[in-house]
């Protein structure tokens, strides 16, 4: 998917000689490379990148396909269509949504395998269950990084125990450019989606679940102050939201 995983479990997991560690570590792979396997565009032989050249239609996709294409398709009404599955040329594109399914889908997995303490950062979208010291009731604490200073952190946030939120995605333009369709910035197009500047560089969303974190963060990159207000109206979320000129936005989880 383009991205780097990685999974921390506390210290005395690994007291076995590692086994609960090298089992985690493989159910999270299988997870990710199987999904990785039909949706990754960066693969050309995935069904995702079949489908972007034309080689095929919704109706002969696969069920996973369609499943995960509805998904994206509800997202796109709840968000009034900040965040949507396709891209403005028409072509299918589920990468908004995919790497938040695949984190689910892990924590499923490694909750299959009896595993209950875990923090599972899947491209900066962390998701996170018990404790880094079980049995303590401390929580996880994951970093924000600057946009504008790669080496510094912005905030921190903490995640899991008996917080209400276990999950925290970003999203933004620091790492891998402009590279989020936004609603409205095609004025020659008759205000179709383009790839105009942003009302901000970066958007992090705390949430209950990785796919509203995920889903919300991309959808206020792409709706601005509009998309924002809408986010923290409807969902039980926090948001810190950095402008083009550094200036932050924060609610009150995140100012605390």
């Amino acid at each position: 998917m383009g991205t780097v995983i990685s999974l921390a479990l506390p210290a005395g997991a690994a007291r076995d000689g590692g086994d609960v560690l090298d089992g985690a570590t493989a159910a999270v792979e299988r997870v990710f490379a199987g999904l990785d396997a039909t949706f990754s565009l960066y693969r050309p032989d995935s069904e995702a990148s079949r489908m972007a050249r034309g080689e095929g239609t919704l109706r002969d996709a696969s069920a996973a396909f369609r499943g995960r294409f509805a998904d994206a398709t509800g997202w796109r009404l709840l968000t009034d269509g900040f965040f949507t599955p396709e891209r403005p040329d028409g072509v299918l594109d589920l990468s908004g949504i995919i790497k938040g399914y695949a984190i689910d889908q892990a924590a499923s997995a490694l909750k299959c395998a009896g595993i209950e303490d875990w923090c599972l950062n899947a491209g900066g979208d962390v998701l996170v269950s018990g404790s880094p010291a079980p049995g303590a009731g401390s929580r996880w604490l994951a970093g924000i990084v600057d946009p504008q200073d790669r080496g510094s952190l912005l905030s921190g946030f903490s995640l899991g125990g008996a917080g209400r939120f276990s999950a925290l995605a970003t999203s933004g333009t620091a790492e891998r450019g402009n590279h989020i369709w936004r609603a409205g910035t095609d004025r020659a197009g008759g205000g179709r989606a383009g790839l105009g500047p942003p009302d901000f560089r970066q958007v992090s969303v705390a949430a209950a679940d990785i796919l509203t974190a995920d889903v919300l963060a991309t959808a206020v990159v792409a709706g601005g102050r509009r998309m924002l207000d809408r986010a923290t109206d409807s969902w039980d979320v926090e948001v810190l939201a950095v402008r083009g000129n550094g200036e932050l936005l924060a609610t009150q989880g995140f100012r605390a």
